[in-house]
C-alpha cells in the first residue's frame, strides 16, 4: 500500500511518499501503518517555483543540513564547512540578516540544469522548514529508524578568548601612570600648616558720615 506524509507550514511543504516493509507494519502508539521505505521525497518552498525532490538520500541530507544550521543559528556559533559536492547534497549558508541560501546538488538520475539548485529563503520561509522537518522527524509513522545525532560544537569553535596578556596592558598602563603621578608628588615641596590664631585682633571699623543727598531735608540732631 502506497502511504504519503505531508506537513504543511504556511511557507513550506514536506512531501514524503513510500510503503511498508512489512516488518513493523504499524506503529505501536496508535495503529497507523509505518511508512519505512521512502519512494519519493518533495519540498516546495512557497514562493518559489522549484521543487527540491529525491529518495531517502535526498530527505536524510536535508534534514541534517536543516537541523544542523538552525542549531548554529540559535547558539550564534557558526562552525566551517568542508562541502564536498555529491549526489543530493544539501547545504545552507547565511547571506544577510534576513536571507540565508540552500543549495541543492540534485541526483544524476533527475533532469536538472547542470549548476546546482539555489533559492534564497527569508528568515520565516527558513524557519517553517525547520519546522516542517522537525514534525517529520518527530513523526513516528514515518521512517523512525532516522535518528538526527546532533552533538554540542567541539570547543575549537567557539569564539577566542581575549589573551591575557593583551587584557593585562590597560592595567598595567594604569599602574604605570599612578607611579608616575606618586613620584612627581614626592618632588613637590609640603605646604606650611599655620596654625589660626586663637586671639584675633579685630581693627576697629570706622564709620564715614553721611553725605546729604541733594534737594533732601536735612535730618535734624537731637540735642
Amino acid at each position: 500500500m502506497n502511504l504519503k506524509r505531508q506537513y504543511n507550514l504556511p511557507n513550506c511543504t514536506l512531501i514524503v511518499e513510500g510503503f511498508s516493509d512489512g516488518i513493523t507494519a504499524t506503529n505501536t502508539s496508535d495503529g497507523q501503518p509505518i511508512l519505512s521505505i521512502v519512494t519519493n521525497a518533495e519540498c516546495r518552498i512557497n514562493g518559489t517555483n522549484q521543487v527540491l525532490q529525491g529518495g531517502r538520500t535526498f530527505l536524510e541530507n536535508l534534514t541534517k543540513a536543516v537541523s544542523s544550521y538552525a542549531q548554529e543559528l540559535l547558539s550564534g556559533v557558526r562552525r566551517p564547512h568542508e562541502v564536498t559536492p555529491t549526489e543530493d547534497q544539501v547545504t545552507l549558508e547565511k547571506i544577510s540578516d534576513t536571507y540565508h541560501r540552500l543549495v541543492w546538488y540534485p541526483s544524476s538520475d533527475i533532469k536538472t540544469l547542470e549548476t546546482p539548485f539555489s533559492i534564497n529563503l527569508s528568515t520565516v520561509q527558513l524557519f517553517d522548514l525547520v519546522e516542517a522537518v522537525d514534525q517529520f522527524c518527530t513523526d513516528g509513522r514515518t521512517l523512525p529508524d532516522i535518528n538526527l545525532k546532533l552533538q554540542p560544537l567541539s570547543r575549537r569553535y567557539r569564539q577566542k578568548d581575549e589573551p591575557i596578556a593583551k587584557k593585562a596592558v590597560p592595567m598595567a598602563v594604569g599602574l604605570s601612570s599612578l607611579a608616575v603621578v606618586a613620584a612627581a608628588s614626592y618632588f613637590l615641596p609640603v605646604p606650611e600648616v599655620r596654625k589660626p590664631d586663637p586671639n584675633p585682633q579685630v581693627s576697629p571699623t570706622r564709620t564715614l558720615p553721611q553725605t546729604p543727598q541733594p534737594g533732601a531735608s536735612p535730618v535734624p540732631r537731637i540735642p
